[in-house]
């Protein structure tokens, strides 16, 4: 069984939490973040850390305090440093350009793509051919990202295709005669 809700959680400087009733608020130069407590789980500040715990010994309890400590150290980490995914496109004639607030996708249909970004997450385009989407909210970066991606995942054939900068595909031989 995981012990990771033992691990307190470091505040770092310029980084402000505030604990209510059943809301830990987190604001720092990135944004701020909300995240409604489960009544299983207790949140107490200890000095410039956070300390997470399970309010009775039951086994569900004992997983919602790890996952809740999970989810505040994202949030103090996305506030002070933020998170990033990047995508790459490869293909013939395969481009991306970030406008503002939308993603402007030319992968192969017969029509461009103009994805809308939601709030509190940027795209920018280094090159056509890379996006890079960040933000302060690990789970609407990761979202957006798979959505982008979703437009045209890689095909095992010739890989062409929207993916991950990090994710390997796996080529397949074509069928022989």
């Amino acid at each position: 069984m995981s012990r990771i809700a033992n691990a307190p959680i470091e505040v770092p400087k310029g980084v402000d939490t505030t604990l209510s009733d059943s809301v830990i608020s987190v604001k720092g130069s990135k944004g701020n973040l909300q995240l409604e407590l489960h009544e299983l789980v207790v949140v107490a500040h200890d000095g410039d850390a956070l300390k997470v715990s399970a309010k009775d010994e039951s086994r569900q309890a004992g997983a919602l305090a790890g996952t809740f400590r999970s989810l505040i150290n994202n949030m103090v980490v996305g506030v002070s440093e933020g998170f990033q995914r990047k995508l790459e496109l490869q293909g013939v004639g395969y481009r991306a350009k970030a406008q503002g607030k939308t993603v402007n996708l030319t992968v192969g249909y017969s029509h461009p793509i103009d994805y809308a970004l939601p709030e509190g997450v940027t795209a920018d385009t280094p090159s056509q051919t890379e996006i890079v989407i960040s933000g302060a909210d690990k789970q609407l970066v990761g979202q957006v990202a798979a959505e982008i991606r979703e437009f045209r995942p890689p095909e095992p054939y010739k890989g062409k295709g929207i993916r991950y900068a990090d994710e390997r595909v796996y080529r397949k031989e074509a069928k022989k005669k």
